[in-house]
């Protein structure tokens, strides 16, 4: 049997290949059997700037959106009043309500994620 360059290289690239897919599924082996022991170490190690970005950025954007929603709905209502002579109260009320729940949620938000 003659063995010419080409079929040499054939050879040589699909031993190449097999090689690399070896070494590609024993990463992933050793990968695979601390996924929840790296995800423990970050979520670890990140817990307190994702607590204090979370308490000091998101939640107050999220009052100040409330507070500007809640004083256009009112001013919204007062218009209302004054060209048909009824308020609805409904819709006030609930952005109020989660005004106050958005301003105390975290004193008690943190307990339910379990930080």
């Amino acid at each position: 049997m003659i063995q010419t360059n080409k079929t040499k290289k054939i050879v040589a690239a699909l031993l190449a290949d097999s090689l690399m897919f070896a070494n590609f599924m024993a990463i992933q082996a050793c990968a695979a059997g601390d996924v929840s022991g790296a995800f423990t170490n970050t979520w670890d190690s990140a817990k307190s700037q994702i607590k204090t970005i979370v308490n000091n950025v998101v939640f107050p954007v999220i009052d100040v959106i409330l507070v500007i929603l809640l004083f256009v709905k009112v001013a919204m209502a007062y218009m209302d009043y004054r060209n048909h002579g009824h308020i609805e109260w409904a819709p006030i009320a609930v952005i109020f309500g989660g005004l106050l729940f958005a301003l105390s949620a975290p004193n008690f938000i943190w307990g339910v994620v379990g930080v």
